[in-house]
């Protein structure tokens, strides 16, 4: 039984027992039961509220695991990497993954022009080492 649900349980065994509002006890006890009315009003908002900003910080939780695992460098075949370019005709950035990388070229979603890779000349591409030879002495 919720404690709204008492407290009218209450008012009911105050009106049963005919403790009128002209007698100090009657008086006394229609106040406390009305007092107990909005505590149980109170309580109720704030159990709403608290089951509101529970699902809000599930949500948000939720929301940044994404993000964790966008940014996470844990992925061994970096199927989230993302890369960025700037457009050379409305110099927005733009992002784009593996996968565009991989077929050379993207659409600008700002302007609509194509943006075309050419990664055969670029560092870490060819079959040597990322970082250059030291000449021995």
């Amino acid at each position: 039984m919720s404690i709204g649900e008492q407290v009218a349980y209450l008012k009911g065994l105050a009106e049963g027992m005919e403790l009128g509002k002209d007698k100090k006890e009657g008086k006394l006890l229609s106040e406390i039961i009305d007092i107990l009315g909005d505590v149980a009003d109170e309580l109720e908002a704030l159990r709403e509220e608290q089951e509101t900003l529970s699902e809000t910080l599930d949500a948000v939780s939720d929301d940044l695991a994404d993000v964790e695992g966008f940014f996470s460098d844990d992925d061994e075949d970096d199927e989230n990497a993302c890369y960025a370019a700037t457009c050379p005709a409305c110099q927005e950035t733009v992002y784009f993954d593996e996968d565009a990388l991989d077929e050379g070229e993207i659409v600008c979603p700002n302007c609509g022009r194509k943006l075309e890779f050419d990664l055969a000349d670029a560092p870490g591409t060819e079959d040597t080492p990322d970082s250059p030879e030291t000449p021995e002495a």
